[in-house]
């Protein structure tokens, strides 16, 4: 499904890069949902909460809180919440960034399923453990659509459960 749906774009965001687009896949109502069902499968009865990274975990984030009946957190790019933030910077494989959480949107304690598109070189998925760990909340696990293999991005979230639904060659 994933190969049928997604849209391979070469040279973005920079020259030697090929992105896989999922776009397609969301705007698919089967795909959308098979997608978001694999990803929180492994999970059933272990969140409370499900974690959108900015912008494309959002998507992801929305269907899963809204399937499995939990809220849903988002965490963003920088300068883009109103209240008191935690603030991590990250690097990724071209290039660096940052993501914020409020500081008050989740309780200690609360168990956190963090989804996001893709898993490269761990930067934006372990800034987002990051974040949630600052909050006293504890990681349920980590379910990312596509796995780049290659760049070492599982091995900067050891000791997390990490599902990937499908594993890309570089």
């Amino acid at each position: 499904m994933l190969d049928r749906l997604c849209a391979i774009v070469p040279d973005y965001p920079q020259p030697g890069i090929s992105f896989k687009d999922l776009t397609p896949v969301f705007a698919d109502p089967t795909g959308l949902r098979r997608m978001v069902d694999e990803l929180i499968a492994p999970f059933e009865g272990q969140f409370d909460i499900v974690a959108g990274l900015e912008a494309r975990g959002f998507v992801l984030a929305a269907a899963a809180a809204y399937a499995s009946g939990k809220g849903m957190l988002t965490i963003r790019k920088a300068g883009k919440l109103p209240r008191e933030v935690y603030r991590d910077e990250y690097t990724l494989e071209y290039g660096s960034g940052c993501l914020e959480m409020h500081r008050d949107e989740i309780a200690p304690g609360t168990r956190v399923l963090i989804l996001d598109d893709v898993l490269a070189t761990g930067g934006t998925v372990g800034s987002a453990v990051r974040l949630v760990e600052l909050t006293g909340a504890v990681v349920a696990g980590i379910g990312v659509v596509l796995e780049l293999d290659g760049l070492d991005g599982r091995a900067k979230l050891d000791g997390h459960e990490v599902v990937s639904l499908q594993l890309v060659h570089s």
